[in-house]
This record gives C-alpha cells, sequence and structure tokens, in this order.
C-alpha cells in the first residue's frame, strides 16, 4: 500500500472555496488566513499536476478535472465524517451495530415510527432488522443471536415486558363460499365448515421446534413466508385465515375482506413482549430501542 500524495484536509479547504464562492469567505468559514487557504489549494493542486481552479471575475469556480475530483473528494470526505462519528459513538457507549427482531405480527405503523426514533437518537449505530413468526423471536432469544426481540413468548431465563396484545380474526373475501354456507342454513360456521376449505398459515420461523398455531387441520392449506402474503391470498379470494386487525382495517372498512361468522373462536388474542436479550451488558442503543417499543406500545394503548 502506497502513502497518498494529497491529504483530505486539503481536500475540505478546496470544497469549502467552491461552496463559499471564494478564498476569502472559505478562509472566515474554516477560520483560518486566507494565506493559508490559498496555499492549501496551491500545494494541492502542484501534488496532482492538474489545475484545479479557476477564477473567473472574482469568483474561483472548478475546471472541468476539478469538478470530477472533487466530487469523489467529497465522498471520502464524507466517509471519513461518518468514520469520526462513529469512534465517538463508540466512546459513548453507542453500539456499532443493533440487532432487531420483531413478530411478524406486531403493527407495521408502529414499528416505522420506533425505526424513525432509533434513527435519530442513535444515528451511527447500523440497524439490522428481522421480522420473527411464532418461535422464530424465542429462537433469537435463546441462542443470543439478536439484541431487542419482539415475540409471543419469553423463554425461560430471560424477562420481558409486555407491550400489546394482537387480535387476530378469522376473515375471507366477500364472495368466498363460506358466507354462502352460513347464509344457507342460517347459523355460524363450524370448524369442520372451514376444514373443508384452504386456509393460509404463515411459516414459523423457528427451526428447532416449529409451531403451527392457528390451523385448523384443514385438508389444505398454503403455507407461506410473510404475512404480506397470507393477506394477498386472502384478499385474492384463495383461502381463509386469521389476520391481524391492525394490518387488516382498512381492507374491512372497504369490504375487500369480511370477518367469518364462527361459532366461537373468530378473534384471538396474542399478547406481545419485549426482550433486552443481553441485558447486562446492553449498550444506550439496545436500551433507546427498548424505550421506544414501550413507549410506543403505550401511547397507542391510549390512543
Amino acid at each position: 500500500m502506497t502513502l497518498a500524495r494529497t491529504q483530505l484536509e486539503n481536500w475540505a479547504v478546496l470544497a469549502a472555496v467552491v461552496d463559499e464562492g471564494g478564498f476569502l469567505h472559505a478562509a472566515n468559514k474554516l477560520h483560518r488566513s486566507q494565506s493559508a487557504v490559498s496555499y492549501a489549494v496551491a500545494r494541492l493542486q502542484e501534488q496532482l499536476g492538474i489545475k484545479l481552479l479557476a477564477i473567473e471575475g472574482r469568483k474561483a469556480v472548478l475546471t472541468a478535472h476539478g469538478t470530477v475530483l472533487l466530487a469523489r473528494a467529497r465522498r471520502l470526505l464524507a466517509d471519513l465524517d461518518d468514520l469520526e462519528t462513529l469512534a465517538a459513538s463508540l466512546l459513548t457507549d453507542w453500539e456499532s451495530d443493533l440487532r432487531v427482531v420483531v413478530d411478524a405480527a406486531f403493527p407495521r405503523s408502529l414499528l416505522v415510527n420506533i425505526l424513525r426514533e432509533l434513527q435519530q437518537s442513535c444515528p451511527s449505530t447500523r440497524l439490522q432488522l428481522a421480522d420473527a413468526v411464532l418461535s422464530g423471536g424465542t429462537e433469537a432469544i435463546a441462542a443470543g443471536s439478536a439484541d431487542v426481540v419482539v415475540t409471543s413468548r419469553v423463554p425461560g431465563g430471560h424477562l420481558g415486558e409486555w407491550l400489546l396484545d394482537i387480535e387476530f380474526i378469522a376473515v375471507a373475501h366477500p364472495q368466498h363460499p363460506l358466507f354462502a354456507t352460513a347464509r344457507e342454513r342460517n347459523s355460524p360456521l363450524t370448524t369442520d365448515d372451514l376444514a373443508r376449505h384452504v386456509q393460509s398459515v404463515v411459516r414459523d420461523s423457528g427451526h428447532d421446534a416449529p409451531r403451527d398455531e392457528g390451523w385448523l387441520g384443514a385438508e389444505r392449506r398454503y403455507t407461506v413466508g410473510s404475512l404480506e402474503a397470507s393477506i394477498a391470498l386472502v384478499t385474492g379470494g384463495l383461502a381463509f385465515a386469521w389476520l391481524p386487525e391492525d394490518e387488516i382495517r382498512q381492507l374491512l372498512k372497504t369490504d375487500k375482506l369480511r370477518e367469518l361468522p364462527l361459532a366461537a373462536g373468530g378473534r384471538r388474542r396474542m399478547p406481545l413482549s419485549v426482550v433486552l436479550v443481553h441485558a447486562e451488558t446492553a449498550g444506550r442503543a439496545a436500551r433507546a430501542a427498548v424505550a421506544a417499543f414501550t413507549a410506543a406500545a403505550g401511547a397507542a394503548a391510549r390512543a
């Protein structure tokens, strides 16, 4: 590896001359003498053997070569700024990376607000976000592969803080044959009725002890990899499913989905808790994430 001929500091001076429109204004901006600014630019041009600036009237403007080179240099300056910000954050106990696993049923609207808050409170922390279904969150906690987990079950040896209950509703497309069955009999649907039709089930993201909660033993079922895929199948009239009310509220209002008239079990509640996985060694970003989830859930409950 060879040492660079130029210094990033001099590229920063050149950028200031261009942005401020001249050497004097750049000197004021950088709190340097005008001669020091002029020397930095001259030294840069000498080291490169390329003219970077030209004087037009009273204003310093980039040459064609200068335009190309400064654009690349600005990216290097931005990278350096990010590096120094990261170093500062490490000194204040902000983690460089934060691994967050969130149950797929957690309301997306709340999640977006939480991520926005974390982006502001710990901007130098890289966030790794993953969805979990059923035992996936539990496995992430047990394996210690995440820092913060929102899960429906808290495994032994860990403490979780309850956030909210997710209500799942049995729904289907308004033209689904199940509604005709209920009308013809003039009575609520039973599990036997449901078992004769295709049910959409979201695959458990865990591997060690996958759960099959919610499946009624229908002869046919679609096992999908995401909640979004299940919603698409149901709105397309291909299956029925229990879906989170928060995610389908608008579809119910516009009659693209309709609640199934079940004799019992048409609505189910699933509690979600947030777990600080490495509680004893958790950094500020992990604790900020837990606080953000707790505050968002509390605000939603009061709304």
